[in-house]
């Protein structure tokens, strides 16, 4: 196999590891956001609120795009609050 053609399947396999790697992190990302929603601050020790806004800090730091992709990932949807819509 030539050179050129070697160098461009390594390329070609990186770029499906790094995509199938994407897929992983997003429904990791969506899962995440899904639970951070359902939970009620509240009623968590104070070791797992602080957890919970580190998670929900960093995804709201998201793009809308990509936490949309990760919503999908996990056949989910975030509703909105009526009191912010």
């Amino acid at each position: 196999m030539p050179q050129r053609e070697q160098e461009i399947t390594l390329l070609r396999d990186e770029i499906e590891m790094l995509m199938a790697e994407r897929q992983a992190l997003l429904r990791v990302v969506g899962a995440s956001a899904v639970l951070i929603a359902s939970l009620e601050s509240k009623r968590l020790p104070l070791g797992a609120v602080e957890s919970a806004d580190l998670v929900a800090t960093t995804i709201n730091a998201l793009s809308e795009e990509t936490l949309q992709d990760a919503l999908g990932a996990v056949h989910a949807e975030i509703e909105e609050d009526p009191a912010t819509a």
